[in-house]
């Protein structure tokens, strides 16, 4: 890894004509999970025409939800929105069970457009219970991904760890046949904390034979972690809801950064830059690039922008799109 570059903080008084360093972080902004999903619901629309219905969003950006609405795709929470002959697609973040299996009790045409990094924890959980283990998952109480998850499994077999307090307060024992699987946007510092301490209080518990987390997640927190010492102000465009883009405000915060999660441009305030040498600028999995160079062009126009690409790995990987929409 470089070494992080030097920070040119300004004072609070600075001229509007002196440069502000912008160090943009690389990779940033869509994963191949999102670039799947977002090409499965376009080609759903040239294939079926529109209106093409989505369970939920198909990936937690506002622009891009919107970008698909104008396109003919319409947004519904549950499937009893959706007319019976109408083709409909479902999330990125995965479903429970139960979805898909009334989508066929009814004869709907429907396309799972799944991260297949969410599929294969889906997979693992089967797994788990076929072999009688309790599942203990680590995720956010209420993220679709964590409804999904826990939806592949029956009832009463898989269990909500959200904190390393959490473990503490579980009812077993070191005689139980446990197991664990974590949301694949998760804090990769948080998430190891608490795979430690379920592993100091249960020694049998078996975890994935790869870690969950999605691999865009962990390049995403690393790039920041290199740029946020050297920043005065990190930039995360990302929706509130979208939980990969809130873990990078949090790194960069626990680095002892400023740092803010911003949907648009639009969002920003010029007080921000006030004292603000150094500025570091992201993008969670679900964002586009367009976003990021509007809100380049948004600096620019209060300072004289001077962009540095800080590049911590480089993203070469592609899904494969529903055989369904290839045929």
């Amino acid at each position: 890894m470089n070494a992080p570059f030097q920070s040119t903080s300004a004072t609070s008084d600075i001229d509007p004509r002196l440069p502000l360093q912008l160090l943009i972080a690389a990779p940033r902004g869509f994963c191949a999970g999102v670039d799947r999903a977002i090409e499965i619901v376009e080609r759903a629309l040239e294939k079926y025409g529109s209106p093409v219905y989505v369970r939920h969003e198909i990936v937690h950006n506002r622009y891009v939800v919107e970008s698909l609405k104008a396109k003919g795709a319409v947004f519904v929470e549950e499937l009893d929105e959706v007319p019976d002959d109408a083709p409909v697609v479902f999330s990125a973040h995965g479903v429970p069970k139960t979805v898909p299996a009334e989508a066929e009790r009814r004869n709907m045409l429907y396309v799972d457009a799944t991260c297949p990094l969410v599929s294969k924890v889906h997979r693992q959980a089967e797994r788990q219970i076929e072999k009688g283990q309790h599942i203990l998952f680590i995720g956010h109480e209420g993220h679709p991904e964590v409804i999904g998850t826990m939806g592949q499994v029956p009832e009463g077999r898989i269990s909500l760890v959200e904190t390393v307090a959490d473990v503490a307060k579980l009812p077993f024992t070191q005689d139980d046949d446990l197991s664990y699987l974590t949301q694949t946007t998760l804090s990769v510092d948080d998430t190891r904390k608490i795979v430690e301490a379920l592993e100091d209080r249960f020694p049998q518990i078996v975890g994935p034979k790869a870690e969950d987390i999605c691999y865009a997640t962990s390049n995403r927190q690393a790039a920041v972690k290199q740029i946020a010492p050297s920043c005065d102000l990190v930039l995360v465009i990302g929706a509130p809801n979208s939980s990969n883009s809130v873990r990078l405000v949090e790194v960069a915060q626990r680095m002892g950064t400023d740092a803010r999660l911003i949907q648009r441009a639009t969002d920003l305030e010029p007080e921000w830059l006030e004292g603000v040498g150094t500025i570091g600028l992201t993008a969670g999995a679900s964002a586009p690039e367009q976003l990021v160079r509007e809100v380049v062009d948004r600096l620019s126009e209060w300072r004289q922008v001077e962009e540095t690409i800080v590049t911590t790995t480089e993203e070469k990987m592609v899904f494969k799109l529903p055989r369904q929409l290839t045929d």
